[in-house]
């Protein structure tokens, strides 16, 4: 499976910016697929998942202004991203899990998106 993400840049305070990540290679083994974060300094953190099933589960720090969402036809899934705030400033990173434990998984490149305040 391969990951290439996009949508990163430069956003002021309250604005917004979607991030895709378009999947090929053995899509048909995806069960999973989400962003997480890395802010300098800090672990890489879970921002938002999507299963095969439509199931989705958001941080709690991101609930009500990411929504995250795929699009089966182009293998692509998106993280629409409002109301940004300086702490949301960070690489994401977007992965795909061939399983429900995480085993195996696969990671794109990363985007930076900065928030300024």
């Amino acid at each position: 499976v391969q990951l290439q993400a996009s949508g990163g840049g430069l956003v002021q305070t309250g604005g917004s910016l979607t991030l895709s990540c378009a999947a090929s290679g053995s899509i048909h083994s995806i069960y999973r697929m989400g962003w997480y974060r890395q802010a300098p300094g800090k672990q890489r953190e879970l921002v938002a998942i999507i299963t095969s099933g439509g199931g989705t589960n958001y941080a709690d720090s991101v609930k009500g202004r990411f929504t995250i969402s795929r699009d089966a036809y182009k293998n692509t899934v998106y993280l629409q991203m409002n109301s940004l705030k300086p702490e949301d400033t960070a690489v994401y990173y977007c992965n795909a899990d061939r399983d429900v434990l995480g085993l195996y998984r696969y990671w794109g490149q990363g985007t930076l998106v900065t928030v300024s305040s």
